[in-house]
């Protein structure tokens, strides 16, 4: 970075001092971790020599603290793909069950939030549209912060729900699914070949809550990718020119997905491996009645409490999918 004419390039130069910035936050809280126990060790050394057990339960409480540091740090060291570093784009789809499925998604919009607030991320509802009676039909959000795409990939599949429908008023047992796609922000230095000739740009009325601009003004963008048949919206920024820039970044994101989406496929036929993707096949279940549990089909890890998942208590979920994940390799 002390280099001449390293901000010559002003867009390579800012990755590069973004990069330089996480390294030193993972390398300082290393340090810091370090420091910690350092301490500890001294004063129990002190502790012991004179018997003193007056500092015994602050000592037990600082130990237990530098040992959830360590899970975390720990944790990080299992981001080793590509893109596991960038920011998350998380689209949710109501599936089919009316307004019982549009309120499970709706329940996992907030789950998912809560989560991403949990560490620290920034969340931007990019597009909402809101179910018939109750909850939503879909909705995508940016979730912005180091690793939120390599913490948010183990979401990506269809969420189950198992419940007593408050929507019906025979107190009927209920099934409903939701799906979940999960894509990095991709950057401008990763390239991605958009021709603007292919895509069409439609503009239209935002459908919030209101307020000065929304509903008045056409500031709604839609974009539509012709050749692979893929959409992206956007709706939620003050202006047409800001959903604009927006949706090119969706677009952009999920071409980069469709592509790998390919890439993987191909290899899996080269292969011989196949694996079915339809609407049945959860990678999770959330059970509220006639017991409690949220099950994870793809590690089998499992919990009774299910108020904690969904008030954004994913980590044992996210921690077990990465850790399989370093099995496969």
């Amino acid at each position: 970075m002390a280099a001449p004419g390293f901000w010559d390039d002003p867009d390579k130069a800012q990755v590069i001092a973004q990069e330089t910035n996480n390294l030193k936050s993972e390398t300082e809280s290393f340090e810091q971790l370090c420091q910690k126990v350092e301490d500890l060790e001294t004063l129990w050394e002190m502790a012991s020599e004179e018997d003193d057990t007056s500092l015994q339960g602050e000592m037990e409480t600082a130990l237990a603290e530098a040992k959830t540091e360590l899970e975390h740090l720990e944790l990080g060291m299992l981001l080793c793909e590509e893109y596991d570093h960038n920011n998350a784009i998380l689209t949710l789809h109501a599936g089919a069950g009316g307004t019982e499925a549009q309120d499970w998604t709706a329940m996992l919009l907030r789950m998912f939030t809560r989560f991403a607030e949990k560490q620290g991320y920034q969340v931007e509802m990019l597009d909402s549209l809101d179910g018939d009676e109750a909850g939503v039909k879909s909705a995508t959000l940016a979730i912005n912060g180091r690793n939120a795409y390599g913490y948010l990939k183990s979401e990506k599949g269809v969420h189950r729900l198992v419940r007593i429908s408050p929507f019906d008023a025979n107190a009927r047992r209920h099934t409903s699914f939701a799906a979940v796609d999960v894509m990095p922000e991709i950057d401008e230095t990763v390239h991605v070949d958009i021709n603007m000739d292919d895509v069409r740009v439609d503009t239209y009325r935002s459908s919030g809550a209101g307020g000065q601009h929304v509903n008045k003004t056409s500031s709604a963008v839609r974009m539509t990718h012709i050749p692979t048949g893929i959409v992206v919206q956007c709706q939620n920024e003050r202006s047409q020119i800001q959903n604009r820039e927006r949706c090119l970044q969706l677009l952009r994101a999920k071409l980069f997905e469709y592509e790998k989406k390919k890439k993987d496929a191909m290899i899996s036929d080269i292969a011989g491996d196949y694996q079915a993707i339809e609407w049945g096949s959860q990678i999770r279940s959330y059970v509220f009645q006639p017991y409690t549990m949220v099950k994870d089909h793809r590690t089998n890890v499992e919990t009774g409490n299910v108020q904690a998942v969904m008030d954004g208590d994913l980590d044992i979920f996210v921690e077990a999918y990465l850790r399989s994940l370093r099995k496969t390799v």
